[in-house]
């Protein structure tokens, strides 16, 4: 992993600024409370901050090396190390450098010699800060990557729960209209091959659009008329159905294969054991930046709850949930002979 300080350009600066903080606080201390020569005391203060910013830099490679020790007390054992010789060799090389430069001011010099304990003190000080920030820079990175990590998982994870829903639809759909071109092929050999044209039309569209998530309303409508005429084929007269879309919403963007199971839902409790014409009607509008979908059908009510519930309506209800994280999508509105399911499509 590359040292977080010269990773971005930003940080850099921040660093930079940090140190000249330091750096003008040293001088004021010294020229101020000790009386040094203000050029003197610019000198220590550059030279003793540059070294430690500096070795400062290279101690997130101690904190990288540190990570492999397992026990805590060997942890401490390497930074007490760590620290005692980085402490050594800042005071020894910013010692060295300022006595070169000022050997000749005596006064000077007794003061370095005696400031060397609380120098010493003050690097400790340094050290461990420096060692908390890498730490928490390490911990923040770490989160940051388990976050991505998780939000990738979940991002598969519902991935495959939406094609798994989807997979739901096909073989479904096909166990029913195999079973009605099997009926046909004898009573009615014509429209077994109707069927088996507009069923390959149908899943033609399916399988092609597996992969897309999201497909236009037109679409969808091409696709949901070619469903709607096969069941025609088996239901007759018995199922009427109609549209009531305007122009504008058929380029609104909707899950695919989302509407069949409503229709799927309507001729299972509505069409198919009744003896008289249902009306099924379509219908959507765009309001709030949201498109409204409503399908209602007439139905006997006796008739109707001899049938079970299917996958038809808790499949949509869960993926609209999965794509847009809202569970209050889909609304169900029942009463005495009329059932009316209302799907929103948020913009």
């Amino acid at each position: 992993m590359l040292n977080p300080i010269l990773k971005h350009r930003t940080y850099i600066i921040f660093y930079l600024i940090g140190w000249v903080i330091i750096a003008v606080a040293h001088a004021f201390v010294l020229q101020y409370y000790y009386e040094i020569d203000i050029e003197i005391s610019i000198a220590d203060s550059l030279v003793f901050n540059f070294i430690f910013a500096v070795l400062g830099i290279n101690l997130w490679y101690v904190v990288r090396f540190s990570q492999t020790q397992s026990s805590p007390y060997n942890l401490f054992l390497n930074h007490l190390l760590s620290a005692t010789i980085t402490c050594l060799i800042w005071l020894t090389i910013s010692f060295f450098i300022l006595q070169a430069i000022y050997e000749t001011n005596v006064f000077y010099i007794d003061f370095l010699k005696v400031s060397l304990p609380w120098r010493a003190i003050i690097g400790i000080l340094f050290y461990s800060v420096f060692i908390m920030l890498f730490y928490l820079i390490i911990y923040y990175e770490d989160l940051q990557e388990k976050t991505q990590n998780e939000t990738k998982l979940n991002n598969l994870v519902q991935e495959a729960k939406l094609n798994a829903l989807k997979s739901q639809i096909n073989p479904h759909f096909l166990f029913n209209s195999l079973n009605s071109i099997s009926s046909f092929t004898i009573s009615n050999p014509e429209k077994a091959q109707e069927m088996i044209i507009k069923l390959s039309d149908f899943l033609r569209y399916s399988l092609g659009h597996d992969k897309n998530e999201k497909t236009s309303l037109k679409n969808e409508l091409k696709n949901l008329q070619r469903y709607i005429d096969i069941e025609k084929v088996r239901f007759g007269k018995r199922m009427a159905f109609s549209l009531e879309i305007p122009d504008k919403c058929f380029e609104i963007l909707i899950p695919n294969m989302i509407l069949q199971p409503l229709i799927e839902n309507t001729i299972k409790h509505g069409v198919y054991n009744s003896s008289e014409e249902v009306k099924v009607t379509l219908s959507c509008k765009n309001e709030n930046n949201q498109l409204i979908i409503k399908l209602k059908n007439n139905y006997v009510q006796k008739v109707s709850n001899k049938k079970g519930e299917g996958i038809g309506l808790k499949n949509i209800e869960q993926r609209l949930q999965l794509i847009y994280q809202r569970s209050d999508l889909l609304k169900i509105i029942k009463s005495e002979n009329l059932f009316e399911v209302v799907l929103i499509i948020p913009g």
